[in-house]
């Protein structure tokens, strides 16, 4: 049985599975191992994960989506992150659109539900709270599927580590 998105795929009655009406189960009834966690997000990136350029990465706390090595959306569940540069503490709970700013009005006439982000303005944020979430989440994740070009910055390069001074050289 497999719980999707609030509905159940196939219904298994628990009246004929032995143990668990009356809780006789022991630990070598469950599967070996960690269960793994499932983002509640991970219903949105599904319809990309066909795609061979697309790839989901752990970045500060959420998960990064790019595709063809453009930065896409960001997909934040945890309901506060302390942002060390502005000493605040911010609702991050939803998704930013990663996009250049000259994309913002087009996107914002398109989907009046998003705004820029309280903290990190040059991306547009569509909170969780939000009344239409769901219905403007999954179109957003299809203009990703389909390569619009006003959605998706180019990553930074990574710098490299500094040299050690001159001084420490060699000691």
């Amino acid at each position: 049985m497999a719980i999707y998105r609030g509905r159940i795929e196939n219904e298994t009655r628990f009246d004929i599975i032995p143990g668990i009406l009356n809780h006789n189960l022991r630990m070598h009834d469950f599967p070996a191992g960690r269960m793994k966690r499932v983002h509640p997000y991970a219903w949105l990136w599904e319809p990309l994960e066909n795609d061979p350029a697309f790839l989901l990465r752990p970045m500060f706390g959420g998960r990064a989506a790019y595709v063809a090595g453009r930065l896409t959306l960001y997909f934040i569940a945890k309901s506060k992150i302390i942002w060390e540069a502005q000493s605040e503490v911010a609702d991050w709970r939803g998704i930013c659109v990663c996009t250049g700013r000259e994309h913002h009005a087009s996107l914002m006439n398109e989907f009046p539900e998003l705004a820029p982000h309280p903290v990190l303005a040059k991306w547009l944020y569509l909170p969780e709270s939000h009344n239409h979430f769901e219905p403007v989440a999954v179109r957003l994740v299809e203009l990703v599927r389909r390569r619009d070009p006003r959605i998706g910055v180019l990553p930074q390069a990574k710098r490299g580590k500094k040299a050690a001074p001159a001084s420490r050289r060699g000691r």
